[in-house]
């Protein structure tokens, strides 16, 4: 690839210090850092911009830096989730092509009800679900059947999730709801628990798209009284992964699985208009029936998480990883 000017978006609280001596596997800035630091490796000329809740300065930078193409790697603005749509809206606005996806597919893929719905009329098969909003009346779980697993509506990351989000009753349902209402400040989602394996497909593409690998969480010393799933500890607990063994790797799947994996990975990448790079979750039920749980667009980059290690297990370096989202930013913007 050319080497390019590129301006590095990041939160300010996460912006890498120029000394990498202070760097290590346990540092909050540490996916910044890989890119950053990888980008520059590569020979692209690349400055780093911190942003809070100010974006005048960004402006003046894109007017200073003339960079040909921004590194999106914020995730929110205002610490507010959703807001993510209406920032990369403001990146459009600006006239430089962005990495990641763009608005419409962040709105989409955003509400995990919304894209259910909207993937329903695919017949993409879905966990039956239901929606409990704030400050309303408790909604009906209907034919839903126990047990559940309640989540925040729109964060990903697993936050909130915790083995207390599955529940067996309708007394646990409400505290569980409440909890995410009131703690975690979001509508819940509530779906039918699927007993099975977790599978996480990452895509790369904007029209012509590719899977990674088909990657699945284990656990080697998962107790017997708990569930499968990912739940904070699971993903951001170093302690905990160990206590566990937390495993993540490729699935062990019969070729007609896998590709029927991937193909549906794809089509669900097409239908809710995702872009640049994203990873869609699924679990699949012991008779290997494949559900839809959610997408994640702009997920994780950081070396050595799911998302560059199935890239790195499909011959994609952890380089050319990055190298192949910047080229998709530029082909999006030219197209």
């Amino acid at each position: 690839m050319k080497k390019s000017r590129v301006l590095a978006l990041v939160h300010l609280e996460l912006k890498p210090p120029d000394d990498p001596a202070r760097y290590n596997t346990g540092v909050e800035w540490k996916m910044e850092f890989d890119v950053i630091d990888t980008l520059r490796h590569l020979g692209h000329e690349v400055e780093v911009l911190g942003l809070d809740d100010d974006l005048s300065i960004l402006g003046a930078v894109v007017e200073r830096v003339r960079p040909q193409v921004l590194f999106n790697l914020l995730e929110d603005f205002h610490g507010v989730a959703v807001n993510d749509q209406h920032w990369v809206s403001h990146l459009e606005l600006l006239g430089v092509p962005y990495t990641g996806c763009n608005p419409r597919g962040l709105l989409l893929a955003r509400d995990k009800a919304i894209s259910k719905k909207i993937l329903a009329y695919d017949r993409i098969t879905a966990p039956g679900f239901a929606v409990y909003r704030k400050g309303e009346r408790s909604a009906c779980t209907g034919e839903l059947r126990f047990p559940l697993i309640v989540k925040s509506l729109i964060f990903d990351g697993s936050v909130g999730i915790s083995q207390a989000s599955v529940v067996a009753s309708e007394k646990k349902l409400l505290e569980r709801v409440r909890f995410i209402h009131d703690d975690i400040g979001t509508d819940a989602i509530v779906e039918e628990f699927i007993e099975g394996r977790e599978l996480y497909v990452g895509v790369l593409g904007n029209d012509r798209l590719e899977t990674l690998p088909v990657w699945e969480l284990r656990f080697k010393h998962r107790p017997a009284s708990t569930r499968l799933i990912a739940t904070e500890r699971v993903k951001w607990s170093q302690k905990y992964q160990r206590k566990v063994g937390v495993q993540s790797g490729l699935a062990r799947l019969s070729t007609a699985k896998r590709e029927e994996v991937e193909s549906l990975a794809r089509r669900i990448y097409s239908l809710l208009e995702l872009s640049g790079y994203g990873r869609i979750d699924f679990r699949m039920a012991p008779d290997g029936t494949v559900y839809f749980l959610e997408a994640n667009p702009n997920p994780q980059l950081a070396y050595g998480e799911d998302f560059a290690e199935s890239a790195e297990k499909g011959g994609v370096s952890y380089e050319a990883l990055m190298e192949r989202i910047m080229s998709l930013a530029l082909s999006r913007w030219r197209r």
